[in-house]
């Protein structure tokens, strides 16, 4: 889907609702967009970004227009254990994918395995589930924060 086939169902979806597509959230569809599926990013990362592109918009506005386009199904939602949240551009060709995550510095990678989809779709299938999907958070420490721990 291009983002002009995005962006028409985005705003016909917030049209819907009796809300509009404003510029700010057009620009944060925009940059997940641009920078595509498989990259997780914080809201305070998204502000960063859109400062840079020397885009006027407020972190409060970033945290509103992120909440709804996950809403909307536009993006995904991880969220930390550690208390934050990481966005990704929401992408049909591989819903079923898991996170690695640094319980430190929250850098979080993708992976996929048959075998933890397999598990999910035998839970569900014994306990009367229908799967929709399948996801597995693991928590770890990456490289760089194991050699930050191994100095302390």
């Amino acid at each position: 889907m291009s983002f002009h086939d995005t962006e028409d169902s985005l705003q016909i979806g917030l049209h819907k609702d009796g809300r509009r597509l404003t510029p700010q959230r057009k620009r944060v569809l925009e940059l997940f967009e641009r920078i595509g599926s498989g990259v997780h990013l914080s809201a305070e990362d998204v502000h960063q970004q859109l400062v840079i592109s020397q885009s006027k918009v407020s972190l409060a506005t970033v945290y509103r227009s992120l909440r709804l386009l996950v809403e909307k199904g536009f993006l995904h939602q991880l969220e930390l254990s550690e208390g934050g949240h990481r966005f990704e551009l929401a992408n049909d060709d591989h819903p079923d994918h898991h996170h690695l995550i640094c319980v430190r510095c929250g850098r979080t990678e993708e992976f996929e395995s048959e075998s933890v989809l397999e598990a999910g779709r035998a839970a569900a299938e014994n306990l009367g589930f229908q799967l929709i999907e399948s996801s597995l958070k693991v928590r770890a420490l990456c490289p760089k924060c194991q050699e930050k721990q191994s100095f302390t």
